[in-house]
């Protein structure tokens, strides 16, 4: 198959660097997320101030930098399905960030996590393209590993209830079959995203940092599927408390949380 043809190089015909460049003053830190209502409440209640841009085909994406316990960190809003959301990390790894914290949406495949509840991957099947040209084809990708002791920890210490296990990272959220979905319970999957496998193997070929979690909202584990707290504009005051996680997690992996 094409897709077991990876290409260890780091130089492509265009690269990130030719796209955008380093951002003065860029954090090490950034905090992202695909809901465009919930980054609009994180930007607006923390007075972020703009800092850069970068662009897809279709938009300008604005770059923040804003403080919170401290520490600084850069905001934005990342696109929804792994081309785009690879394409947006390749571009603030270029302006100089070093750790991004990715959070949105998982459907989950186990109906007892609850709506809205914490979920960190430890590992992703790779049901999805970009990964395979940032690493070398498998099944899975391992996620999380050198910060998910620290993120539950810290959770454990806010009395905030996760479940940590494997995601379904895939393409197709309309061939989510039921047969499809048995199968990945199998493998051990508790949940399923459109991006998680291919975030960890951008950070990891380009030798950055990525936290990913989740919280849960449909539920694809019923007779029939259960859109829950999917909208963006459902459970607004619990997503802006798991934004307040992300920022949170943020100023403790910098080490200058205050």
């Amino acid at each position: 198959m094409i897709l077991t043809e990876f290409d260890p190089a780091k130089k492509a015909v265009v690269n990130p660097e030719d796209i955008v460049r380093p951002v003065n003053g860029m954090p090490e830190a950034a905090v992202c997320c695909y809901s465009c209502t919930t980054f609009e409440r994180m930007i607006n209640e923390l007075k972020a101030e703009k800092i850069a841009e970068t662009n897809t085909a279709n938009r300008v994406i604005p770059i923040y930098r804003t403080r919170f316990r401290g520490t600084e960190a850069a905001l934005f809003m990342i696109d929804v399905g792994a081309p785009a959301s690879a394409a947006l990390l390749e571009d603030v790894f270029a302006m100089g960030v070093k750790k991004v914290i990715v959070f949105g949406t998982c459907g989950v495949l186990e109906k007892s996590i609850g709506d809205c509840s914490i979920v960190i991957p430890d590992s992703a099947v790779r049901d999805e393209g970009i990964s395979y040209h940032y690493a070398p084809a498998s099944d899975e990708i391992k996620v999380n590993e050198k910060y998910l002791r620290i993120f539950t920890e810290m959770l454990d210490e806010l009395q905030i209830t996760y479940t940590v296990g494997k995601t379904w990272t895939t393409d197709a959220i309309y061939r989510e079959t039921p047969e499809k979905i048995r199968r990945r319970k199998e493998q051990g999957c508790i949940c399923v995203d459109m991006e998680c496998a291919a975030n960890a193997a951008v950070a990891a070929f380009r030798g950055k940092e990525l936290i990913q979690f989740f919280y849960a909202a449909d539920n694809l584990d019923a007779e029939e599927w259960d859109a829950r707290s999917l909208s963006n504009h459902s459970k607004l005051e619990e997503k802006d408390r798991i934004a307040s996680i992300a920022l949170e997690l943020a100023a403790r992996i910098t080490g200058r949380e205050a």
